[in-house]
């Protein structure tokens, strides 16, 4: 019995399609660019139409997640002021900033723009704490175990993949081959764990990835 929930949803998407065309690369819809390949990459977006509906894939390496939990963690463990922020007090109004106005006429006058104030000392101070935190976790890592994985939801005007995977994208080529990749995951051609098996990226990864972006920074610092 087919579920009429799913059945909306793809009618949704192929009606999306037909009236939002898709500029497409080789059958491929690559929004990023990419100048310099020497880098290690991070994550990326990528779209093909499979079966007359839009997939868009939304890949992240798992040094990118690790990266983010240590975001995540140096926020966390740093404690937030009781005050406050400028920010908070510029979007409420508290603190209007200052403003930027444009003549319309020989008596008229419209705001059209507003400089946030400078934050107080107070949450300078955070923002240097939670920094060099991150800095010291980036140095040491982190307890944490990343696996590969993928998760498909049904959007209305897509089938949106999303995937951790320890791959490489660093230009077109790359791109068009984690479209592939996801293609067959879709179709069930293969599966996650049979592509990557028994897959985790840890803390001896991100340390020996921290040194190579170390070597070459200093690389690229001395390159003519």
């Amino acid at each position: 019995m087919k579920n009429l929930h799913y059945e909306q949803r793809r009618r949704q998407m192929r009606e999306y399609h037909r009236q939002h065309p898709w500029r497409l690369d080789g059958g491929f819809y690559i929004p990023h660019a990419y100048p310099d390949p020497k880098k290690l990459s991070w994550w990326d977006d990528v779209g093909f139409i499979l079966n007359g509906r839009r997939v868009i894939v939304w890949w992240q390496h798992p040094r990118w997640v690790y990266y983010d939990a240590i975001e995540k963690q140096a926020l966390a463990e740093v404690p937030v002021p009781a005050t406050p922020s400028t920010l908070e007090k510029f979007l409420s109004g508290q603190e209007p900033g200052q403003k930027t106005w444009c003549k319309l006429g020989r008596s008229r006058k419209k705001v059209i723009s507003a400089t946030m104030p400078k934050s107080s000392d107070e949450w300078i101070a955070y923002y240097d704490a939670v920094n060099a935190l991150e800095d010291e976790l980036m140095r040491t890592g982190i307890a944490l175990e990343v696996a590969a994985s993928m998760r498909v939801e049904q959007l209305k005007w897509a089938t949106g993949v999303s995937l951790i995977l320890p791959i490489e994208v660093l230009n077109k080529e790359d791109v068009r081959a984690l479209a592939a990749l996801a293609k067959r995951l879709l179709k069930r051609e293969t599966t996650v764990a049979d592509e990557f098996p028994g897959y985790v990226y840890r803390r001896e990864q991100w340390l020996l990835e921290a040194t190579f972006r170390e070597k070459r920074r200093r690389t690229d610092e001395t390159a003519p």
